[in-house]
């Protein structure tokens, strides 16, 4: 088959700019073939290479005395004591959902545990973080069923509990949904592997799935803008099995027992391409690689099309010499492919062969870490104005509680989660629907507290406030139930980095997370950046997405959201509400999405949080419950509702309202023994910690003041009614 001539159109096509491509031409020292000009492609695409994002993610804090390893490897590692690590990360797979949702979504969670598992560490926990258009949009009730069913059908299958997570609906994300997977595992500290190949003449080996034509620039297309004919890119939505990724779990899981693997990369973006690639720069080397070995499921594939698949279910290995018969036998008890395709040489270079012809011969350096850099233009975003209680029209508190807790936004997410098997393996603690999700270390009384949380239209609204305030919110999240925040991983979903609006949202995000980051010790140790979020010019909401994790000495110490008994005082940590800009009061019941969201005092969340973990640990706390999104009112109906106990509270100062609804950062609604409420307010007076007793649990129903009152049953009804019915 005749190669085709490389035009400038071929060139487009493929993504690479008129510069880049003369970029390519200085290091080839030549015209590249297709297959050399497909591997810059992909290695030089946004998805691969960070081209508009890296500048600024090297500003944010990676180190800590806890972490083993930061930003650069598959996942980040932490310390969590006792000779363990957790090692965790999240990932887009959002162009891929939006043209077919269920493989997009379950070849999201594919992915995501490769990346886990193949640092060593078993799976324990699966996330997700879920954003869909609104909810009348005609395509958004199919994008939703086959996204769950997609995470539903991988996770349960391969056997990892999906823990929590988010789901939310918005109109800016009617033709670019975004579907941002999490995976947690745990490994043996001193059973950590990295995937720097070593080792002059070292054998490249190849296991897990035969190769396909399914996912062929894959990583291309996560870099590009959508347009009218999306759906037409079927074919680069690869194809996931379950039940192939159980046996590479395990296969995998049992050689690392051995002393066989000097190092080991997922095939993810870029299939082949980038994980030879990336193993072969980290170390130094070069590396030779023989394409007529690769296993592969189709007939006649090109040189071109076996090292841009992404077919999922493979891994690349390098081993120690003279332990490929003990590999060879691991695989072949599992039943996967296991072919040595390759060696490592000393050359710096790629050489790849098939048919006994050199097909490609390219410098790895510059592709794997000289790919362009780019300081992308930005303007900052205008700043709102602050919106006054006052200029808001308040709606009788009950009828605006009971829209909040039923509509798309509020309302019960257990139709989503209960398609999720949460409760395999047996060590899940604390379900989803909590504050933070919580999984007992098999074996100990350790637990490990995960949680996703950013709030788009704050970073909407300013880049900057809403960075700190997702950090902020991970970090209240994990402490609310009781742990110690360790580190996040973000996933920074946005629209065109070439508009320099969009860039703006990019770098005052980054620089919002980065002081929330410093302020709370909570360094970022892996994450993945998703540009391009927009169809036809029309960008997402900018979505910064925390994934965090945090450690939980004793499970037994935890609490969750819902009231332990009647007759408790309800207490409330932090400021009285006041901030209704860019409240979902705001939003849904004044039909405004306007003002300045609420200012992040990270002092303060440090002050408050810290106090409120320490009442918890010693056993003061019966249920906690951060404020966020609907403030005051919606916390505590959320804990009548997962309790079924009713509850009285006064609400204080000059707009009833804002103090019931305004979702000012830094509080936390605890539930106490009525014996132990004095001593909790004059510990926090003695700690500089605004705090004030708020109510009593009790009765049937919820009521402010004394007066009114909403019946529990009432707002479950309608908090559990809204997504069954939607769905239909």
């Amino acid at each position: 088959m005749s190669e085709p001539a490389i035009t400038p159109e071929i060139v487009a096509e493929h993504g690479l700019s008129p510069d880049e491509y003369d970029r390519v031409l200085s290091i080839m020292g030549r015209a590249p073939n297709i297959t050399e000009l497909g591997i810059f492609s992909v290695m030089w695409s946004e998805h691969c290479s960070y081209k508009s994002s890296k500048k600024w993610l090297k500003t944010l804090p990676t180190k800590a005395p806890w972490v083993i390893c930061g930003p650069g490897e598959n996942a980040g590692v932490v310390d969590i004591g006792d000779g363990q690590a957790a090692i965790f990360k999240m990932e887009s797979h959002n162009h891929p959902s939006f043209i077919e949702p269920y493989q997009g979504a379950a070849t999201g969670v594919g992915g995501i545990l490769r990346d886990v598992f193949t640092m060593g560490a078993r799976p324990v926990a699966n996330l997700n973080a879920l954003r869909f258009g609104a909810p009348d949009h005609p395509k958004t009730r199919h994008l939703v069923a086959g996204v769950v069913a997609g995470i539903g059908g991988y996770g349960n299958c391969v056997g990892v509990p999906t823990v929590g997570g988010e789901v939310e609906f918005h109109p800016s994300y009617n033709g670019n949904i975004l579907v941002n997977a999490m995976t947690i595992g745990i490994a043996d500290t001193d059973k950590i592997f990295y995937s720097e190949a070593s080792g002059v003449g070292n054998p490249v080996v190849y296991v897990g799935s035969k190769t396909g034509r399914d996912g062929i620039h894959g990583a291309t297309m996560a870099s590009a803008e959508f347009s009218e004919d999306s759906e037409e890119k079927r074919p680069t939505v690869q194809v996931g099995d379950p039940f192939t990724e159980k046996l590479l779990i395990e296969a995998c899981l049992e050689l690392m027992a051995t002393d066989a693997i000097v190092a080991i990369q997922d095939m993810g973006a870029a299939g082949l391409t980038s994980s030879s690639f990336e193993m072969a720069s980290k170390g130094g080397l070069g590396v030779e690689i023989d394409l007529d070995r690769v296993p592969v499921r189709e007939t006649g594939m090109t040189p071109y099309e076996i090292m841009l698949s992404e077919s999922q279910e493979r891994m690349l290995m390098v081993l120690e010499p003279g332990k490929e018969d003990v590999a060879k036998a691991v695989f072949d008890k599992w039943e996967l492919d296991f072919s040595i395709i390759g060696r490592l040489t000393d050359t710096g270079r790629m050489v790849l062969t098939m048919g006994g012809k050199t097909v490609a011969d390219l410098p790895i350096d510059p592709l794997a870490q000289a790919a362009p850099e780019y300081d992308r233009p930005w303007t900052p975003g205008k700043k709102l104005p602050e919106i006054a209680a006052a200029e808001v029209p308040e709606r009788p508190w009950g009828e605006a509680l009971l829209t909040l807790v039923g509509g798309p936004q509020g309302s019960s997410r257990r139709w989503v989660w209960e398609q999720y098997d949460h409760m395999v393996m047996g060590d899940t603690v604390g379900r989803p629907g909590g504050d933070a999700a919580l999984v007992r270390i098999h074996g100990t009384k350790k637990g490990l507290a995960a949680t996703s949380d950013v709030t788009p239209r704050y970073v909407v609204a300013d880049a900057h406030q809403g960075g700190r305030q997702a950090v902020a919110e991970a970090w209240r999240n994990l402490t609310a139930v009781g742990a110690t925040p360790l580190a996040i991983t973000d996933n920074m979903n946005f629209g065109n980095p070439e508009r320099p609006a969009i860039m703006g949202q990019f770098v005052e995000a980054i620089k919002g997370m980065g002081e929330a980051c410093i302020a709370l010790d909570f360094p970022v140790v892996s994450g993945n950046v998703s540009l391009y979020n927009e169809t036809n010019g029309e960008a997402i909401l900018p979505t910064p997405t925390i994934g965090a994790i945090g450690l939980m000495p004793d499970v037994e110490q935890s609490v969750g959201i819902g009231f332990a008994a009647p007759g408790q005082a309800l207490l409330l940590i932090g400021p009285e509400g006041s901030w209704l800009g860019q409240s979902w009061y705001l939003a849904q019941v004044a039909n405004r999405a306007e003002g300045a969201p609420p200012p992040v005092d990270l002092a303060a969340e440090r002050r408050n949080g810290d106090f409120v973990r320490g009442l918890i640990r010693v056993g003061k706390v019966s249920a906690c419950h951060d404020l966020s999104d609907g403030g005051l009112l919606v916390a505590v109906a959320e804990m009548a509702m997962a309790s079924g106990i009713g509850a009285d509270v006064s609400a204080q100062g000059p707009h009833l309202h804002a103090a019931l609804f305004g979702e000012d950062q830094g509080r936390y609604v605890l539930a106490a023994d009525e014996a132990e409420a004095a001593g909790i307010l004059a510990a926090a007076a003695a700690a500089g910690v605004p705090a004030r007793r708020l109510g009593t649990t009790g009765g049937d129903a919820l009521s402010v003041n004394g007066k009114d009152a909403v019946k529990v049953a009432d707002l479950t009804a309608a908090h559990q009614g809204w997504f069954p019915a939607f769905m239909g």
